[in-house]
């Protein structure tokens, strides 16, 4: 089953791309406008990541739905974790992984 058919592999690889535009902002973009007064990166990075944290909320909410997800047991999980950094990586590790493979099979 390739990842982007199914909605918790839509979810994952949205999260992953949703973690890295967040590190990518937080220590590169946002430290180049900072300290170097290069405020580029950042101009073109948060409008992208932007896009990508309501793209990785949307589809959280609707696989939670589809999944039928408890929404104190999991669905709050994955959206709290795209506001910390490296917290996608984390979630898709602890949850989404475990789920992914069990739809799989």
């Amino acid at each position: 089953m390739s990842l982007l058919r199914s909605t918790i592999g839509r979810l994952r690889f949205i999260a992953i791309l949703e973690g890295t535009s967040l590190i990518l902002l937080l220590f590169v973009a946002v430290p180049l406008k900072r300290v170097f007064d290069f405020p580029m990166v950042s101009k073109l990075l948060e409008p992208i990541h932007g896009a990508l944290f309501l793209l990785f909320v949307l589809n959280t909410v609707s696989t939670g739905i589809e999944e039928g997800w408890k929404f104190k047991r999991t669905t709050w999980k994955v959206l709290l974790a795209g506001l910390v950094p490296f917290g996608t990586f984390y979630i898709d590790y602890k949850i989404l992984k475990s789920l992914y493979q069990k739809e799989a099979e």
